[in-house]
């Protein structure tokens, strides 16, 4: 036998039972905006260019740092307001160093409702290579600052470079989170089993996802825009006859922030927030409510 994660089951798709999300829509939509920081000349870091983190150059790798930091400066600002102009919200997975780097940032998105939701303490580190207590403490104090800073602890959680050890999703689920963003098995949430009870798998993209898209595969803005086009509108046709699905959109602000990205970028996004009875706009919070209210069984 193979070893199994235990987590969950397989269940075929055609053999899922259908259900609907709010207003009879068959696709839930969703943008998970990453607002992260950085250490600075150490730790792990996406590059622009090979520098001290891929090529074995000196630290501190100035050229790499800057390009991130960007993203935190202006390219979030700008993101915020594209956000804006096509009434669109957001889930914000959110670095609990940005409180302490960026609070005016956190602040514009908690001005306009955005969900927040824990993403470790920095993008510098990695909670897969710790022993159990040390990454529980990682969990305990991200989720400390952001229940101190919004005045309730989040709900959902995504994993810095969404690395796992054996344990991530009983730790979670022990610290009172309630979904996870880490598994990109599914087009459909999926309960996961964990020692504290469940634990809700809502689906997040490593297809659309400007770090794999732009970083890993050189895709430029165009490509990546029309990516986006054309993945939602291949899961509008198969959910007008079919299950229903959740399609979510990962943006990094130094990535789609980049002027030229973000034009490409409104393009699409402006496609996809016309108002459509088949759609429904929201935010990874917004299925999680969903799910709960489902008949028990409908959600495998």
């Amino acid at each position: 036998m193979l070893p199994s994660h235990g987590r969950y089951a397989y269940h075929p798709w055609p053999a899922r039972p259908d259900y609907g999300w709010p207003g009879g829509a068959k696709l839930a939509v969703y943008l998970g905006l990453n607002l992260e920081h950085f250490a600075f000349g150490e730790g792990l870091g996406a590059e622009l260019a090979p520098g001290a983190n891929g090529g074995g150059g000196p630290q501190p790798d100035v050229l790499n740092f800057a390009w991130r930091d960007y993203g935190n400066r202006v390219g979030a600002w700008r993101v915020l307001e594209m956000l804006d102009e096509l009434s669109l919200p957001a889930t914000l997975l959110l670095n609990s160093a940005m409180y302490g780097y960026a609070p005016e940032l956190v602040a514009a998105h908690r001005a306009r409702g955005d969900e927040i939701a824990g993403h470790g303490r920095t993008n510098s580190e990695r909670q897969s290579s710790l022993p159990e207590d040390a990454e529980r403490a990682l969990i305990a104090e991200a989720t400390a600052a952001i229940a101190l800073a919004e005045g309730a602890a989040p709900r959902g959680w995504l994993s810095p470079w969404i690395a796992e050890s054996a344990v991530t999703p009983d730790l979670l689920a022990e610290a009172g989170y309630r979904y996870t963003l880490n598994w990109c098995a599914d087009d459909q949430p999926i309960w996961m089993a964990t020692r504290a009870g469940r634990l809700l798998a809502i689906p997040y993209p490593q297809e659309v996802n400007d770090i794999p898209a732009i970083v890993t595969r050189k895709d430029d803005a165009a490509q990546f825009a029309a990516m986006i086009v054309e993945d939602f509108e291949e899961r509008l046709r198969q959910v007008r006859d079919g299950k229903p699905q959740v399609m979510g959109i990962a943006l990094h602000p130094y990535l789609i922030g980049q002027p030229y990205r973000l034009r490409a970028l409104r393009r699409a996004l402006a496609a996809i927030a016309q108002s459509r009875p088949e759609v429904w706009i929201t935010t990874a919070g917004g299925i999680f409510d969903h799910v709960i209210t489902l008949p028990e069984g409908l959600v495998p």
